[in-house]
């Protein structure tokens, strides 16, 4: 992946966007949260970055100033003084808020980027559609959670949609758009040109289980699983074969150790739980055993493969 050609794209904003979405509003500032706060400050954007935790939110400021120098360096190498502008600018169009309602009353667009925990983020969507203005976009960031049915607490449908961002987010160029049941067609065009204007490659999905992705990675890493716990092939095979044979970046096991088991197993758990009848989405025995054991892959050290930690 060329990662100086990712961040030195045009972040070329169509008028639409340029009036429609200036004020930015992001809630959760983990590494997808602060992540797309950095994106959309870059782009020009006045962004509010939302934590109930104050220490979350320092350290997310931290990480978006060193992300930001990193940049910087490689799109002004030439030119310091240049760079360092830019990252100043960029950071002054942050601000910091532990309160979500104070943090929403002027967002022209709120992505919510907070824990896979749909009563939680119904407590948050109902906060928010009572003081937030009546124009006020609504877009979670969910991976795996129906779009529909986070945003069913709300009044507002036709400006509710989903924004699913691939992490790191400065660098993956994929943002999937949900259209909800009852996203209106002039929400969905914002949504389209805002993910554009932050230099996404956007593609429009429905709200099915996982989207495009995820629909088709998880599935896929877990018959993977299940290849290696009937014995069929090792690990190593598995992985070497979806290299060579299918020209794969990584193998379905290595893909995820690194994406974390506990993840894996979070996203199977919760579809299996929707459709019961649906095969692929069984529990896989391997998978739950290693969970409970805290093998949960690159993070902790062991998974399918022991890694050594840094």
């Amino acid at each position: 992946m060329n990662q100086l050609g990712v961040i030195t794209r045009q972040f070329s904003c169509s008028s639409a966007v340029q009036s429609a979405i200036k004020n930015v509003t992001v809630i959760g500032g983990g590494l997808m949260g602060s992540g797309i706060a950095q994106v959309a400050a870059q782009a020009g954007q006045n962004v509010t970055l939302v934590d109930v935790n104050g220490d979350i939110l320092a350290k997310a400021q931290k990480s978006i100033g060193n992300n930001l120098g990193r940049v910087a360096k490689k799109m002004y190498k030439d030119n310091p003084q240049e760079g360092e502008k830019f990252v100043s600018e960029a950071m002054g169009r942050i601000k910091t808020a532990t309160d979500p309602v104070s943090g929403s009353q002027t967002a022209d667009l709120v992505v919510e980027a907070i824990v896979e925990n749909i009563d939680i983020k119904h407590q948050l969507f109902q906060k928010l559609d009572q003081v937030a203005p009546d124009h006020t976009i609504f877009a979670s960031n969910t991976s795996s959670l129906s779009v529909n049915e986070i945003g069913a607490v709300v009044k507002r449908k036709d400006k509710f949609g989903g924004l699913h961002f691939f992490n790191p987010v400065p660098v993956m160029r994929l943002l999937e758009v949900v259209r909800g049941a009852e996203t209106s067609e002039t929400t969905y065009r914002s949504m389209m040109d805002w993910g554009k204007a932050l230099g996404k490659t956007c593609i429009t999905c429905k709200d099915t289980p996982g989207f495009v992705v995820n629909r088709l990675l998880v599935p896929y890493i877990a018959e993977a699983i299940r290849l290696f716990e009937r014995g069929d092939a090792s690990a190593k095979d598995i992985d070497i074969a979806m290299k060579l044979g299918a020209g794969y970046p990584m193998g379905p096991l290595e893909l995820a150790d690194y994406v974390g088991l506990d993840t894996n197993k979070f996203i199977l758990d919760g579809w299996h739980k929707k459709y019961p009848d649906q095969q692929l989405f069984k529990p896989i025995p391997l998978l739950n055993k290693l969970v409970s054991e805290g093998k949960l892959g690159v993070k902790t050290g062991e998974g399918f493969y022991k890694y050594e930690k840094k």
